[in-house]
């Protein structure tokens, strides 16, 4: 048997433990993959409905009710990001980009901000700074985590559709 643990085996060892020594609430939902500063502390009610319109995919709805979300609240990147998703869905990239930006200032390691920002680029061709955000989710992700998975395979399609 072989006597020496890869480091990477050893970390993984350690997060598990780590994960399972964690309150279940601390990954409740933030908004589309937060940055990690999410509380498990009641959202706001039209925080709530706008997420659940957003699962519907009736963005346009959703649109609203995170601006007066975000009109009571201007510290709330989770809100920001879900306007920026919204704005992203219904083709106003301009808007995406400011919303996840704005989401940024407030929380600059938000996963989710920087995988959409990222996806908003590649619909704007602007594959080197999709790049950016990914390397900053491999950065960020000690462990492999959704946002970074998504957006490389965003990338990855993106690359691919060019070959052609």
């Amino acid at each position: 048997m072989n006597r020496h643990i890869s480091r990477h085996a050893l970390l993984l060892g350690l997060a598990a433990l780590l994960l399972a020594s964690l309150p279940g609430t601390l990954f409740a939902d933030g908004g589309g993959g937060g940055g990690g500063g999410e509380s498990a502390a009641p959202r706001d009610p039209q925080y709530e409905q706008a997420l659940r319109l957003i699962k519907q995919e009736r963005f346009a709805q959703a649109i609203p009710l995170l601006e007066q979300v975000v009109g009571r609240n201007s510290s709330d990147a989770d809100a920001y990001n879900l306007l920026g998703f919204s704005s992203r869905k219904l083709g106003m990239l301009d808007k995406a980009l400011t919303y996840y930006d704005q989401a940024l200032r407030i929380d600059p390691k938000h996963r989710g901000a920087h995988e959409y920002r990222g996806e908003a680029y590649l619909q704007l061709g602007q594959l080197d700074k999709a790049k950016e955000e990914l390397a900053f989710l491999d950065r960020d992700c000690w462990l492999p985590c959704e946002e970074f998975s998504d957006l490389k395979a965003a990338v990855a399609r993106y690359e691919a559709q060019a070959r052609r």
